[in-house]
């Protein structure tokens, strides 16, 4: 009777182990490949699943580069010799008699200091009257002075001097070394040149972004595609505004890797790029063959991809990359992440398995207990 006894007990004790495992619902880091491949479209699902390739990592590219108008790059490069309005002068003169027009105790030279020039473009010159200054150079304002004062002083001797003013600077703010207002001279008179002058970027130039704002016009670069494009070296105008900021874009990290919004750390990422940027690939955890990116492709892009020409909505895609092969680093290094971007890495399969045995092992250890317990109760059969 005790035999049947214990035999029943056991019994019921497996089935509790069994109801259990039945009933556990195994912890997981996300859907796994077999699983999202199921939501493809093929499968009555609402997402292109596609293999990355050559050819597909070419057919998805989109053009990351900025760049300035043909407006920005045909612009001549300003006159730093001519006059503008804001700009301040210093005016002396010499004059060739004791008792001059502007001679104060027998002096012969007088400085006119701070002469500004006024909106529009002209300053006063006691015994002159308003003149003409913007447009001209000093040397211009200078011989024209001195005709219009020689019929006041003998033989005048004239010098103009410019002050930059705020008719011949830009503004620059952001990311530099000096945050500022700035003349534009002969060194700066061009994009790179005025940059260096307000101490160059204080962030990698792969993250920058250069922002001119020249009246109702707007023009924008990465600040590596100044590096690299000449032709992206603009010259400069007064009262350009330069605003230098840092890349905002990002791509979120899911599933086995680190999990988290990622800022760009190049303005044209990889994925090996991006894989390294959090931490790579887990051992032991993730799965080579399970590394999605997941986007919404526009309809040209998708017609690309596909090989259509009949889309004309925007497509969810979910590209996949197998890293277990070897052209896949290559093709890795060759699909480019865009702003916005989910990369998801799977589990590996064998992962279920091995929490699927730690849940059945501590099943069994507490079939064991159970069975100890109500032994030590019952007693022994």
């Amino acid at each position: 009777m005790q035999n049947v006894v214990a035999i029943g007990r056991r019994m019921a004790l497996v089935l509790f182990a069994g109801g259990v495992l039945m009933s556990c619902s195994l912890p997981a880091s996300g859907p796994s490949e077999r699983e999202i491949r199921a939501s493809a479209i093929e499968n009555g699902g609402d997402v292109h699943i596609v293999t990355v390739t050559d050819r597909i990592a070419d057919a998805a590219a989109r053009s990351q580069a900025l760049g300035f108008s043909r407006e920005f790059i045909s612009a001549g490069s300003a006159s730093v010799d001519r006059i503008n309005p804001g700009d301040v002068l210093t005016i002396t003169v010499w004059e060739n008699v004791d008792n001059g027009i502007f001679a104060v105790n027998g002096k012969k030279v007088t400085a006119l200091e701070g002469v500004q020039v006024d909106g529009l473009g002209n300053i006063f010159v006691p015994y002159a009257g308003t003149v003409r200054a913007s447009g001209r150079t000093p040397a211009q304002l200078r011989a024209k002075l001195t005709e219009l004062l020689s019929a006041q002083t003998p033989d005048p001797q004239i010098e103009v001097r410019r002050k930059a003013g705020n008719g011949a600077t830009v503004t620059i703010l952001g990311t530099v070394g000096q945050q500022g207002i700035f003349n534009i001279e002969a060194p700066t008179r061009h994009l790179a040149g005025m940059l260096a002058a307000a101490g160059g970027v204080t962030k990698d130039p792969g993250v920058v972004k250069i922002t001119v704002r020249r009246g109702n016009q707007t023009g924008a670069i990465w600040m590596q595609d100044l590096i690299d494009n000449p032709a992206n070296d603009i010259a400069l105008k007064a009262g350009d505004q330069i605003t230098l900021e840092q890349d905002e874009r990002y791509f979120v990290s899911m599933g086995t890797t680190s999990q988290r919004r990622v800022k760009f750390e190049t303005h044209n990422p990889s994925v090996i790029e991006a894989l390294a940027s959090i931490g790579g690939l887990r051992s032991g955890q993730s799965n080579p063959k399970g590394i999605f990116i997941f986007r919404t492709e526009p309809p040209a892009i998708a017609n690309r991809v596909l090989e259509r020409n009949d889309i004309t909505t925007p497509q969810r895609f979910a590209y996949v990359i197998d890293m277990t092969q070897p052209s896949s680093i290559f093709i890795a290094k060759k699909f480019l992440i865009l702003d916005e971007d989910t990369i998801y890495t799977t589990e590996a399969p064998y992962v279920k398995w091995r929490n699927l045995i730690g849940v059945l092992i501590g099943s069994i250890n507490t079939v064991s207990a159970l069975d100890t317990a109500i032994s030590s109760v019952v007693g022994s059969p």
